[in-house]
């Protein structure tokens, strides 16, 4: 099973603030539908939570929430005490490609220990003020294999870039 970071940054490495995004990309948000659907996504209690409750669990999504909360409730999703065991939740299921979808905790911790083959990063080109950031990456260690780069536009406030590193 291939392991897969899935994540919106901006050029300082930004990623959220108060526990939302810093921006509102329609083309990221069909971008990383695409990419999640029909696949495990794994991702930490307050990222989670801060999906509009509307949307909660991820649709057509096995959606795998870390917590230390043994307590912890989420409807139509699978809560683990670890990432590690929501890793073997996913093989258990059969699973092809898990997707780490955040938040910064979550991230660094698959970063760090080096559980993670694939980042797919929306390189976004904008410098907001952030409280949570993606770990930098090394670029002699992860190769840029896919780039589609992308202009404002009516919908999408910022320049950005679909970005797809392969480690190795």
């Amino acid at each position: 099973m291939k392991i897969s970071i899935i994540v919106a940054i901006a050029k300082n490495n930004a990623i959220g603030k108060d526990n939302q995004l810093l921006w509102h990309l329609p083309a990221d948000m069909k971008y990383f539908k695409e990419k999640t659907t029909g696949h495990c996504v794994l991702t930490g209690r307050k990222n989670y939570e801060s999906i509009p409750e509307k949307f909660r669990p991820l649709p057509n999504r096995t959606n795998i929430v870390v917590t230390r909360d043994a307590n912890y409730n989420a409807p139509g999703a699978h809560v683990v005490s670890s990432i590690e065991q929501g890793i073997e939740l996913a093989k258990s299921l059969n699973e092809t490609e898990l997707f780490i979808i955040g938040g910064g905790q979550i991230y660094m911790e698959c970063m760090v220990k080096n559980l993670v083959q694939t980042l797919y990063v929306t390189h976004v080109d904008t410098l907001p003020q952030a409280d949570t950031y993606f770990p930098a990456f090394n670029p002699h260690k992860w190769h840029k294999t896919i780039s589609e780069m992308c202009s404002a536009d009516d919908k999408n406030p910022f320049n950005y870039e679909f970005a797809v590193y392969k480690k190795g």
